[in-house]
């Protein structure tokens, strides 16, 4: 379970009695809306089914996957489904790779996504052995699907611009300048991120 709206907002008016650039996006760009999905394999599950597809393509498949494995769609039965009936379900050779792969580790015991470790960085070094989830993956589950309040994906192209919009930068900053950028929004940068998303086109600012 993501942030709430009231842990958002609460982070987001931290941040702003301290930093004004903070304070004027809020004040020009409204807040943003919670980002939210459901703790556990099948939304890990969905992030590879939609890696480089559009949207459309990643519902289809993901319905053609609830209609062959069921709705709940059991890690055991995925791993149990052949490779064509997969395929038929629009699962790349790729993606399968990456499916098993997180399927094998829930299974085995091996990744218990319900009790991930505390800290961040010891919990996205658990959700990085799944072959296909990178670093950015993992911090998007663990902010989206965990609600933990001080993840920061610098690396995403849309947090960099949204923080250069925010904070009236020449250019989109780097992934090491927003990294240093942040420090300050400790321990609310997961939901400056947030912020940040919400901004980064947004015509206010």
């Amino acid at each position: 379970m993501g942030l709430t709206v009231e842990q958002l907002n609460g982070g987001l008016e931290a941040i702003a009695e301290r930093d004004q650039a903070i304070a004027r996006a809020l004040r020009l760009a409204g807040y943003p809306e919670p980002r939210i999905r459901d703790r556990g394999y099948r939304t890990l599950l969905r992030t590879i089914v939609g890696q480089q597809v559009s949207v459309a393509a990643a519902s289809s498949t993901w319905r053609k996957l609830e209609a062959a494995l069921g709705e709940d769609m059991p890690p055991e039965t995925l791993l149990a489904a052949d490779f064509d009936t997969l395929r038929a379900c629009g699962l790349s050779r790729q993606k399968q790779g990456y499916a098993r792969s997180l399927c094998e580790l829930v299974v085995s015991g091996e990744l218990d996504l319900e009790n991930l470790p505390e800290d961040d960085e010891e919990a996205i070094a658990q959700l990085v052995l799944i072959k296909g989830i990178g670093r950015w993956s993992a911090e998007i589950y663990l902010l989206f699907a965990e609600g933990r309040p001080d993840i920061w994906p610098a690396g995403d192209l849309a947090v960099q611009a949204g923080i250069g919009r925010i904070l009236g930068l020449p250019e989109r900053p780097s992934e090491k300048e927003v990294r240093a950028l942040a420090e300050p929004w400790r321990p609310h940068r997961g939901a400056i991120a947030i912020l940040t998303w919400h901004c980064y086109n947004n015509a206010a600012l």
